[in-house]
């Protein structure tokens, strides 16, 4: 059967050498190959020609297990009695019984009948086996690319009341404005109406008056004798000349233009409306001084001939200026070797930029205020660890830091804010009686604060909520369920560079970004199979290069994303990711809150450090003034 089956030319089973032809049929009587020549042997001999005989091509072949007859396990050898077919000739492929393997077989390789018989099923259930295998991979790969194209469909859909929504609300907006347009056109072209109507009545009410004058003083002139012009005098040319002075002080050109500009650049509102939308499947200085660490500048005076001064005793003085924050100086220490060198010592107390001025006898050193200095951190140490203990506030989850010091904690048990100054005392409370309607909080977790408005993941209302800092309530975007303009738990919000919204909703397993007024823009969806999918979205950070950390709760790992949503890498083996915060360098500070502790990971992923001792810790937040780490310890009902 495994030789009817192969793919290669089969010999004739029949012939002595196999050398006549290749086989064309199959004898299912004799379970022979035949060649042309055998086969029409078979049909002239009066023993042979009632043999079935089927053809070698596939639909032949097909009829073969319903007409084979079962195989004859006798010898049918006439030259001794009937005896077992126990063996079989590997040479000629043949079952042979003992007397024919005597015989006629001596000298040829015989092999045990059960043992082949043994070695096919072995092989048999092999392929079988291998088919099984192969079979349920391709079933595993048909349903993941099914579940695939429903994702893809998903996601077309999604994006499709995206798209459609944008531009439908960019319609709305164009209407809108050509309607206010076309409204300001009217009054504009009312009022130049009515200004052009009260003139033109001024001047008919001269035109009138003068009118009558003339028509008087023509008629008196035809009519009246001397004696009359003299009891008349100079009353009437005196009136007209009084009202012909009036004429003098009215302008008699129009007050107003008879054009009204228009100014709409369609040009470039087209070209920025043809690159509107995408649709896709820093500079840094050298590292000089870390944070809380020394650090030397050694520096050489030189004469005017560009040799060195030999010499010491001049008065060198340096500070060290942060440059972006409103940081302390830090006045360098100098030291004079005597010989024309001195070492600059200082010790930087913030991180970020800074810039060096140094002073020679009172005049600028050149070039030295000029090139910034960046201030790294130390991670490899603990710098302190302080608790604020004025901090009352049970479960606190979320937490941020406005410009003025302010940090701003939410509690998810008491279901309000809770804002602290510096210092770590208590300033205010905003809360909500019910965890009900706009600016009130049920179970609230993530907070960013940008400028003077505060916005909140509200957990339990499965919304995002935007107030000012002082509690005042702004704006409400999303309800409960699992389609666009819809959430399940989102953990956490942040804002990007361009003021647009970033929420983690976490148990529809995907991130959303919206604009300020609450439009869906795109969805990163952790529903794929692969490296790409995650689960349980909790916190969210933005690197220097803008790229979208998800620390994936769900997944105990940390997914990075570009700004359109294509993942590029994941990294950190952690235990139920909760809030990650990122500084200037690309350092990751991630919560651990199944673990029990902070972890830091190197912009390329690397873990550098850890930080035990917390318990179930949950939000982060840097302040970018004094380089502090705040943390949201919530099993112990504290910030760190």
């Amino acid at each position: 059967m495994s030789k009817i089956g192969s793919a290669e030319e089969k010999s004739c089973d029949a012939c002595i050498d196999g050398s006549v032809g290749p086989a064309v049929v199959f004898c299912c009587t004799c379970h022979h190959l035949l060649c042309k020549l055998c086969h029409d042997y078979h049909k002239r001999n009066k023993i042979l020609h009632h043999h079935q005989i089927v053809g070698l091509d596939k639909e032949s072949l097909k009829l073969l297990p319903s007409i084979m007859k079962p195989t004859e396990h006798l010898c049918s050898q006439h030259y001794h009695e009937k005896e077992d077919l126990e063996y079989y000739c590997e040479t000629y492929k043949l079952r042979t019984c003992r007397d024919c393997t005597l015989v006629c077989h001596m000298d040829l390789k015989i092999a045990d009948l059960s043992n082949i018989a043994k070695a096919h099923r072995d092989a048999m259930r092999e392929a079988l086996m291998c088919a099984q295998e192969v079979t349920s991979k391709l079933t595993k790969a048909i349903n993941a690319n099914d579940e695939m194209a429903e994702q893809v469909e998903t996601s077309r859909q999604n994006a499709t009341v995206i798209i459609t929504q944008a531009f439908e609300q960019l319609q709305q907006t164009i209407a809108e404005r050509k309607k206010m347009l076309l409204s300001e056109m009217e009054d504009i072209s009312l009022s130049k109406t009515t200004a052009l109507t009260l003139q033109k009545e001024q001047w008919m009410k001269l035109q009138d008056e003068i009118g009558r004058y003339t028509e008087m003083t023509s008629h008196i002139l035809q009519t009246h004798t001397d004696h009359e012009m003299i009891a008349l005098g100079d009353l009437l040319p005196t009136e007209l000349k009084a009202t012909l002075k009036k004429v003098e002080y009215v302008s008699l050109i129009p007050n107003q233009y008879s054009s009204m500009h228009v100014s709409i650049n369609t040009d470039s509102l087209i070209k920025e409306l043809s690159l509107f939308g995408h649709v896709m499947d820093s500079w840094s200085s050298e590292t000089v001084a870390k944070v809380k660490e020394m650090y030397h500048i050694k520096m050489e005076t030189m004469t005017s001939k560009r040799e060195r001064y030999p010499y010491g005793g001049l008065q060198v003085k340096a500070e060290l200026r942060p440059k972006l924050h409103d940081g302390a100086v830090v006045p360098g220490e100098v030291e004079d070797h005597g010989d024309g060198t001195y070492t600059i010592t200082f010790t930087p107390q913030i991180a970020g930029l800074h810039q060096l001025l140094i002073t020679m006898e009172g005049k600028h050193v050149q070039k030295s205020l000029c090139e910034p200095l960046d201030m790294r951190r130390k991670y490899n140490i603990l710098l302190s660890l302080e608790q604020l203990t004025s901090i009352n506030c049970s479960d606190p989850a979320g937490i941020a830091i406005h410009d003025s010091g302010d940090i701003y904690v939410t509690c998810l048990t008491d279901d309000c804010i809770h804002v602290f100054d510096q210092a770590g005392q208590h300033k205010k409370t905003i809360d909500s009686k019910e965890a009900l309607g706009a600016g009130q909080f049920n179970c609230p977790h993530g907070i960013f604060v940008k400028g003077d408005v505060m916005y909140i993941a509200d957990t339990g209302n499965n919304c995002i909520q935007k107030l000012t800092i002082g509690g005042m309530f702004l704006q409400k975007f999303g309800v409960y369920g699992s389609y666009v303009g819809q959430f399940n738990k989102p953990l956490t919000v942040i804002v990007d560079q361009n003021d647009r919204l970033i929420v983690a909703d976490n148990n529809n397993h995907r991130v959303v970004m919206l604009d300020q007024a609450g439009t869906w823009l795109f969805i990163i969806t952790g529903k794929v199979s692969g490296s790409h999918g995650f689960q349980g979205p909790y916190g969210l950070a933005l690197d220097p290069q803008r790229n979208i950390h998800v620390a994936a709760n769900g997944s105990n790992t940390i997914k990075v994303f570009t700004p359109e949503g294509t993942c590029v890498r994941s990294y950190g083996d952690v235990k139920g990711p909760s809030g990650i915060v990122i500084d200037e360098e690309g350092y990751s500070f991630v919560n651990e809150k199944d673990g029990n502790c902070l972890s830091i990971f190197d912009p390329q992923g690397s873990k550098v450090h850890s930080v035990c001792n917390l318990n179930g810790p949950r939000g982060a937040i840097l302040d970018p003034k004094s380089g502090s780490l705040y943390v949201a310890n919530c099993g112990a009902g504290n910030c760190m």
